[in-house]
C-alpha cells in the first residue's frame, strides 16, 4: 500500500464504521454505586414524574398570588393562617382566597395556592395574622409536579457516560440498577528497540515508554479497560504474537509506534499476516499524525498509532474516541470553551491541522495562545489544556479569532 495514499479524518472514521458497524459490545446489569463512568447501553425512560407534586423552593407561605398584589412594606396584605406542611407528608386541604399556609423548603404546596411567599417577606403577627409585605407573580419560588422529569420522558440517553449528574437522575427515579456496556478492553503495544519502561534502567539512545501511560489514562477516563499493555521490541514474531494475544483478549488493539516507513517497522505486515480485511488504511491527512494504520484481524480493530506523544494522542482522540462515541451512541459534546487566539496560526495545506494551545482566562473570555515544540516533546502536552482544529480547506487563523477549544 502507498504511504502517502492518505485519506481526510472524515473519511477515515467513515471506514472505520463501515468495517465494524456491527461489532458488538456486550452488556452487563450494574448497581449505581457501581455504575460511575459506565456507558449507558439503553435509554433511561422516567415511570413517574419528578417531582410527583407541586413543591416549594423556599421556607415561606403557600398562598394565592393574586391575594399579594399591591402588598408594600408600609401597606402590607393582611391573610389568615390556616396551618402548615409537614415535611415528607400530604397538604392537609385546599387554601381559598386570604388564606395562607405556612411551606418549608421541598414541602407540598396545597391545592389552589400558585405561588410562595418568602418568610422573610411576611410578618406574623398572631396564630392566624399573617401580614404580606411583597406582591409574588404565579409560580414563584415553587416546582410544579413533572417539572424536572416527566413520566414518559427520556431521562437519561443510551450512550452517555454515567456520571454525578446521572447517579442522581437514576436515584430520583428509584432505578438501583442500570444496564451498562462492559467496559471495552484495549490491548496496548508499545513498539521499538528503543523503548523501555519505567522501572527499567535509562542507557543513551533508550527513551522511556510514554505513550502507553497517557493512553492508559485516556482510556480508563472514557470508561474503557485496559487489559494489558506491554512493550515489544523491533521483531516481527514477537510483534505478531502480541497482536495474536491483543485480538484474544481485547475489542481493540492499540500499537503505538512502527507506523512509519522504515526498513523495521513491522506493524502494516503483521496486521496483514492475520489473513482477514488487513490493512484498510495507511497515512492520513491531519498534522500531526499522519503515519497511522487501520487495520482488521479476526473482527478486531487495529490502529498502529504514530510515535510521537502528541500525534498518538490527537489520532487516539479523532479516530478512536469517535469511533466508540458513534458506536455506543453517544451524543454528548465533547468538553470545549471558547477562546479568542493571541496569535496567527498557520496550517498545512490539504490537512486537518490540531493545535496544541495554552489557555488563560481574562475577566470572563478565555484567550488561546500557541503551545511551540514538536509532536515528540511531552512537555507540548504537558503545558497545554486543549487543541484548535484546522479544516483542511482553511488557511489559518487570524489573530484575534473566536475558536472553538477542545479541552484535553
Amino acid at each position: 500500500m502507498d504511504f502517502f495514499n492518505v485519506v481526510t479524518i472524515d473519511k477515515a472514521n467513515e471506514i472505520i464504521m463501515n468495517n465494524f458497524f456491527d461489532y458488538k459490545f456486550e452488556v452487563e446489569i450494574v448497581d449505581i454505586l457501581d455504575a460511575a463512568n459506565r456507558i449507558l447501553a439503553e435509554d433511561v425512560i422516567s415511570d413517574i414524574n419528578v417531582p410527583d407534586f407541586n413543591r416549594s423552593t423556599v421556607d415561606g407561605y403557600s398562598i394565592i398570588v393574586e391575594d399579594s398584589h399591591g402588598a408594600t412594606g408600609s401597606i402590607p396584605t393582611i391573610l389568615t393562617k390556616i396551618g402548615e406542611v409537614r415535611m415528607g407528608e400530604r397538604a392537609q386541604g385546599d387554601i381559598i382566597t386570604g388564606q395562607a399556609m405556612y411551606t418549608p423548603t421541598g414541602g407540598m404546596i396545597p391545592s389552589n395556592a400558585s405561588g410562595v411567599i418568602m418568610i422573610e417577606n411576611t410578618e406574623l403577627m398572631d396564630d392566624e395574622t399573617l401580614l404580606i409585605y411583597k406582591p409574588i407573580s404565579n409560580g414563584e419560588n415553587m416546582v410544579f409536579r413533572g417539572d424536572d422529569i416527566k413520566k414518559g420522558q427520556v431521562a437519561l440517553r443510551k450512550g452517555r457516560k454515567i456520571d454525578l449528574g446521572a447517579i442522581g437522575v437514576l436515584a430520583s427515579l428509584g432505578i438501583s440498577k442500570v444496564k451498562v456496556f462492559k467496559k471495552p478492553k484495549f490491548y496496548i503495544i508499545s513498539t521499538g528497540d528503543e523503548i523501555i519502561d519505567l522501572d527499567e534502567k535509562a542507557s543513551l539512545g533508550k527513551i522511556r515508554d510514554i505513550n502507553s501511560y497517557a493512553l492508559y489514562s485516556m482510556i480508563e477516563k472514557m470508561g474503557c479497560q485496559v487489559v494489558d499493555r506491554t512493550i515489544v521490541k523491533d521483531d516481527y514474531d514477537l510483534l505478531r504474537l502480541e497482536v495474536e494475544k491483543g485480538v484474544d483478549l481485547a475489542d481493540i488493539v492499540l500499537l503505538s509506534g512502527g507506523s512509519s516507513v522504515g526498513t523495521r517497522d513491522y506493524t502494516e505486515k503483521v496486521i496483514a499476516s492475520f489473513g482477514s480485511k488487513g490493512v484498510l488504511l495507511h497515512g492520513l491527512a491531519i498534522k500531526p499524525g499522519k503515519p497511522t494504520i487501520i487495520g482488521e484481524a479476526n473482527g478486531k480493530l487495529i490502529v498502529g498509532l504514530p510515535g510521537h506523544p502528541v500525534s498518538s494522542i490527537i489520532v487516539f482522540k479523532t479516530i478512536i474516541e469517535e469511533y466508540l462515541r458513534q458506536k455506543l451512541g453517544n451524543t454528548e459534546i465533547l468538553p470545549q470553551v471558547k477562546a479568542i487566539t493571541e496569535y496567527n496560526f498557520p496550517s498545512s495545506p490539504g490537512k486537518r491541522t490540531y493545535h496544541m494551545v495554552q489557555l488563560r482566562e481574562e475577566d470572563g473570555t478565555y484567550h488561546a495562545s500557541p503551545s511551540f515544540g514538536k509532536s515528540g516533546m511531552i512537555t507540548l502536552l504537558s503545558k497545554s489544556q486543549g487543541y484548535i482544529v484546522i479544516k483542511e480547506h482553511e488557511e489559518g487563523i487570524n489573530k484575534g479569532e473566536e475558536r472553538v477549544v477542545y479541552l484535553l
